[in-house]
């Protein structure tokens, strides 16, 4: 194969650079809120389901308990989140946005909109229509769970690590 032609006609090539680019690019933005990815996901979990428990975002990102831990203690103490009796079951803790995640939230979806922007300025409306609805064909088939990035299954206890101290 020619080297120009490397990566033409092969989409799921050109679906992995392109996701690898938009995640670097993604992670850069957010480092200037002092946020990563995974931070900025659970937050927006958070929002959608309010009072979750510890071991039910555990579930729902496929990522072990004690992974998740030391994001949420990072989170509690930059005053993002806090956790609370739950109700229910005093074994548990259930997961709230403060008033400062809510703030934080906002700014992210500014992130967020600039980044999608950027990411597709060579797209038109009905372009960026199109290609939504083609993704979301292909992650229905392959399984993927709505609003859940994949990544979270792949954090090393060393990354999580390094983000609690």
């Amino acid at each position: 194969m020619i080297h120009k032609e490397m990566g033409k006609n092969q989409p799921a090539f050109l679906l992995a650079q392109i996701g690898a680019h938009a995640a670097s690019r993604f992670a850069e933005r957010l480092a200037i809120l002092q946020l990563s990815p995974p931070d900025a996901g659970i937050l927006r979990l958070l929002r959608m389901s309010a009072g979750i428990s510890q071991q039910a975002l555990s579930a729902r990102l496929q990522i072990h308990p004690s992974r998740l831990v030391a994001i949420l203690d990072n989170l509690e103490k930059r005053n993002l989140i806090e956790r609370k009796p739950n109700p229910d079951d005093r074994r548990l803790y259930s997961l709230h946005l403060t008033n400062d995640g809510v703030e934080i939230l906002e700014r992210i979806g500014k992130v967020a909109r600039e980044h999608q922007d950027a990411l597709l300025a060579a797209l038109n409306s009905d372009e960026r229509g199109s290609l939504t609805a083609l993704l979301q064909k292909i992650a229905g088939e392959q399984g993927l769970t709505p609003g859940v990035h994949p990544g979270y299954r792949g954090l090393a206890k060393g990354e999580a690590a390094r983000r609690s101290s």
